[in-house]
């Protein structure tokens, strides 16, 4: 039965989505579950799947087009049916005819060899099965009596279609926004995106030492590019650094573990969130010239993936508990890692945090995420040398980088608020008060 694909709608705040690419074209036969299109917001990209099988018959918009949400972008139908009142619906105007003209023709690799003019000899049972499995019975050539295609004939195909190469979703899109060909790649098991990445290494390796090679910016890429010009163009930003002892902080950690597996990131998170509440400020935005104060915290936080970074969002993170945002944090990186974010998970963020400590950074300057005010860089924990009672001890410490929108946060606003973090950094038991 025909059915009409609609630009989804992937969260509440979402109004429309943007074509990236048709992974299927008109005439391409798809089945439930297969990826049709691929579509981006300004925060995200994801792969849509198709909910019924059939023929793609008519593709909607193009590549680039802007689709509001819920509005026809294709139409899936069989071979043979007539869309003409469905294309009728979408305010196109073609016959079936026409339509059937797009179909593209698979052609034959092989000439079957039992075919007497137009008819092909094939027992019922075989005929049966190479519809429901989409195959193309005139590259067959049949083993049975007269060489009739038998349904041994038929599974045999199958079998080998399954056999052909295996590749994981995450390494399958690597290879097309690099143009690797799989079939370069010699792996007995299923291709993974280490095994992409190790042929694109290897491959710049093998060029000339001095030989320059164009490759194009990935959707993510774009709208990363994008978001961080317009935020370097409209704030003017000031970069404030400071130290933290986390003599405490890892006490309490490591006190949680039995209960509650938590990492810096979560128990920053539950810190920023209290103060913030406090310094109203750097949890606000810049509306023209009104400022937009909150009395709410949503903290996002930085997740890189393949390709890219994300900032999935912690709603309300000043009301939940350190429990609540740990499994949080986790679940949502989880999809991020996955591309199972939607729109919802990305929107409303009013402060960001971004964790480059397991890298060994030192200190760097973080870009705000439009439309935020501030954005805390966390770098690697240190054990330094300090005096302490006339006494040199180890201490470690958490070095701390804050970018603040000097439109909204002055400088004492902004050190206040650091030095605030760096009081429930040392002392954590604040924290229940």
């Amino acid at each position: 039965m025909a059915k009409i694909v609609v630009m989804p709608k992937l969260g509440l705040t979402m109004k429309e989505g943007t074509i990236v690419k048709w992974v299927k074209k008109e005439g391409d036969t798809i089945n439930a579950g297969e990826v049709l299109f691929e579509v981006s917001t300004d925060k995200l990209t994801n792969e849509i799947e198709a909910n019924e099988s059939g023929i793609v018959r008519k593709l909607l918009s193009k590549e680039g087009d802007s689709v509001e949400c819920l509005k026809p972008v294709a139409i899936i139908a069989d071979i043979d049916e007539d869309i003409s009142s469905l294309l009728k619906e979408c305010n196109i105007q073609e016959t079936l005819e026409d339509t059937q003209m797009n179909i593209k023709k698979q052609p034959m690799s092989v000439k079957n060899e039992n075919k007497s003019k137009n008819r092909i000899k094939i027992s019922p049972a075989a005929k049966k099965l190479a519809i429901e499995n989409n195959i193309d019975i005139e590259i067959i050539v049949g083993t049975g009596p007269e060489g009739r295609i038998v349904i041994k004939d038929i599974e045999k195909l199958i079998q080998s279609q399954k056999n052909k190469t295996k590749v994981s979703p995450v390494a399958d899109k690597m290879s097309k926004e690099f143009n690797v060909d799989l079939s370069e790649i010699n792996k007995d098991g299923r291709i993974m995106k280490e095994d992409i990445l190790a042929f694109i290494n290897k491959s710049i390796k093998d060029e000339e030492e001095f030989e320059e090679k164009r490759i194009s910016m990935t959707q993510m890429r774009k709208v990363i590019a994008s978001r961080m010009y317009e935020s370097w163009s409209v704030a003017p930003v000031v970069n404030y650094n400071m130290r933290a002892d986390i003599t405490n902080l890892k006490k309490v950690k490591n006190a949680l573990k039995d209960i509650c597996k938590v990492t810096y990131t979560d128990l920053l998170v539950k810190i920023v969130s209290k103060a913030l509440m406090q310094f109203p400020l750097v949890n606000c935005s810049v509306d023209g010239e009104e400022l937009i104060l909150r009395h709410y915290v949503n903290i996002g936080v930085a997740v890189a993936i393949d390709g890219g970074l994300v900032v999935p969002v912690i709603k309300h993170a000043q009301k939940k508990g350190l429990k609540e945002i740990s499994q949080e944090v986790k679940n949502l990186a989880s999809k991020a890692k996955d591309n199972q974010l939607n729109s919802d998970d990305m929107e409303g963020g009013t402060f960001t945090i971004t964790n480059l400590g397991m890298f060994g950074m030192e200190s760097f300057s973080p870009i705000i995420n439009q439309p935020e005010v501030a954005i805390l860089g966390v770098n690697k924990i240190e054990e330094t040398p300090m005096i302490e009672n006339g006494e040199v001890v180890s201490k470690p410490l958490m070095n701390l980088s804050l970018t603040a929108d000097h439109r909204a946060v002055d400088g004492a606003v902004a050190a206040e608020f650091l030095a605030k973090v760096k009081e429930l950094i040392e002392k954590p038991e604040i924290l229940i008060l």
